[in-house]
């Protein structure tokens, strides 16, 4: 079996929701990019994994960031991993951008 055989194989789901934009912002604003995101975790799963993402955050109307990660790091203040983005829909890639622009204006 390959590496990218057991990292398949591996794929954990990582659903987050957020009751408002602003409670995304809270958790995690300073954690996220266009290429990835730290996601906090009391347990963090294991540097190489492969995570079906899923934000759900609530804006103007209910909007979801979709898409395949693989853990580079875990750490443990504030327990974690950082997590790159390896697919995402190019809709999530459209509000993800729009999160970052809009997350800059509100902090101008």
């Amino acid at each position: 079996m390959t590496d990218s055989e057991r990292r398949e194989d591996a794929r954990v789901t990582i659903n987050k929701e957020f009751e408002s934009f602003d409670a995304f912002i809270h958790e995690y604003v300073t954690n996220i990019s266009r290429t990835g995101a730290f996601v906090r975790s009391k347990q963090p799963l294991p540097v190489g994994t492969r995570v079906d993402l899923k934000f759900t955050v609530v804006m103007d109307d209910i909007e979801t960031i979709e898409g395949v990660g693989e853990v580079v790091r875990v750490q443990e203040d504030p327990p974690g991993m950082g997590v790159v983005f390896v697919e995402l829909s190019r809709y999530s890639e459209q509000l993800l951008g729009r999160l970052l622009v809009r997350t800059h204006e509100d902090r101008s």
